[in-house]
């Protein structure tokens, strides 16, 4: 689960400071949802990011919604439901990339605006914006700190996600990219994918392990379950020579870089999805409209992306790397408006 604080004075200062430089409006009526696809420890810094940005920037109501399971239809049941009770804003990750544009296309018919938050509707889609990890450059950075932490040289394998998972290929081409500039030192032993599964994950990286470790200098996860499943089972083998790189803050990760078994792990900014997404929902909903020249990334999906921004962890920055993430979400915060939005 990601353990990103409730409460910094600093931080809260900060954003208190930022929402009024950035012409955020006093007070709103509107009602945003921030709502995941299913139930998933990821998105639980959602419900904070919620409660502080209905304080920060004024707005009549912002609730953190979460169906039941994770099932198409019950997110957009979900949806459909909010709206008959005035709730004008959706920060969603959506059920299904393309199943989830019909509905977007009704709520954008009776007035509704919705964002795309940590994965993307894919194109066309009424979604605004989608605004997650650019999975491309997280996983090239991750790369780049396993390199350095096994000393330039040595063999790695890829712990991956689901292989028909556009953000998996993404992540595949950017290790591929990072070994390849070490031109032979590093050799990219094998991906392993399809390990989204607590049972597929425990079973494929302990069988890596058992058969192989001796073989293998690094490993790098780039989804949440093989994240947790490689550094308990380097901590259960009491290795601490094969280094780590994996993926989000959880606690069994964290833990494994304060005591040796992890070299680091790359942090997705989960917080600061739901807050600049409920921040620029608000905003929509009271009349901005997205910038004809915005400076969006494209992605296989839409060409409407923004980078939430990632922090690598650590043992240096363990302890405040959350103070790290609100310093981006500040930034990103800051500027959203004047960069992405026209408003009257």
């Amino acid at each position: 689960m990601n353990s990103y604080p409730k409460s910094a004075v600093a931080a809260a200062t900060l954003f208190a400071l930022m929402a009024l430089s950035s012409g955020a409006a006093l007070a709103s009526s509107n009602k945003i949802a921030l709502m995941p696809g299913g139930p998933h420890p990821y998105f639980a810094p959602w419900e904070q990011a919620a409660a502080d940005a209905k304080k920060d920037f004024g707005i009549g109501d912002v609730q953190y919604k979460v169906p039941a399971e994770w099932k198409l239809d019950l997110q957009t049941e979900l949806m459909e439901s909010l709206a008959t009770q005035g709730y004008v804003g959706f920060g969603f990750f959506p059920g299904d990339a393309v199943g989830i544009n019909s509905t977007l296309q009704e709520l954008s018919a009776n007035g509704g605006v919705s964002a795309a938050l940590a994965g993307c509707a894919q194109d066309p889609t009424k979604a605004a914006f989608c605004l997650g990890t650019d999975v491309y450059k997280a996983a090239y950075v991750g790369a780049q700190a396993l390199i350095k932490a096994m000393g330039g040289k040595g063999r790695i394998v890829h712990l991956a996600g689901l292989v028909i998972d556009p953000n998996t290929k993404l992540r595949m081409a950017a290790i591929e990219k990072a070994v390849g500039e070490t031109n032979g030192a590093v050799t990219l032993v094998q991906h392993i994918t399809d390990l989204d599964a607590q049972e597929a994950a425990d079973q494929k990286i302990n069988a890596l392990l058992g058969a192989q470790k001796d073989q293998i200098d690094g490993l790098i996860a780039t989804a949440y379950i093989p994240s947790t499943v490689a550094a308990k089972a380097l901590r259960n083998l009491g290795d601490k020579r094969i280094k780590l790189i994996g993926m989000d803050d959880d606690k069994i990760v964290l833990d494994g870089i304060r005591d040796g078994f992890v070299a680091g792990t790359m942090a997705q900014n989960a917080y600061g999805q739901g807050y600049i997404g409920a921040y620029a929902l608000d905003l929509l909903a009271s009349g901005c409209k997205v910038k004809d020249d915005a400076p969006f990334q494209k992605t296989p999906q839409t060409a409407k992306f923004i980078d939430s921004g990632t922090v690598l962890i650590q043992k240096a920055n363990v302890d405040t790397y959350a103070d790290d993430l609100k310093k981006v979400t500040a930034e990103i915060q800051g500027g959203f408006k004047a960069k992405f939005l026209a408003c009257k």
